[in-house]
């Protein structure tokens, strides 16, 4: 199983984004404590990711998803946030 970094910048205020937020869970276990940014333990490759969200979004939002399956990891976060990435990727 690999792993997804998703990352969004939704351009619409006061939209309800509540469907891409689902449909982002649905790709499989995931993982969010950034803002913007979710980690998704899934079998899907980026464009199939994309293909599933893009449906979510409206025109002018923008998204990026990327394959982070690997160790090599840094940063500032809290212990369950480090703990689930250690455990899924």
């Amino acid at each position: 199983m690999g792993a997804l970094l998703i990352s969004y910048d939704l351009k619409s205020p006061g939209q309800d984004y509540t469907d891409l937020h689902d449909a982002i869970k649905s790709l499989g276990g995931w993982w969010h404590y950034l803002d913007s940014t979710w980690i998704v333990s899934t079998t899907l490759t980026p464009a199939q990711a994309w293909a599933e969200l893009k449906a979510k979004m409206d025109t002018n939002d923008r998204l990026l998803v990327i394959d982070v399956t690997g160790k090599a990891r840094s940063g500032w976060l809290p212990k369950k946030a480090w703990e689930w990435l250690t455990r899924h990727i």
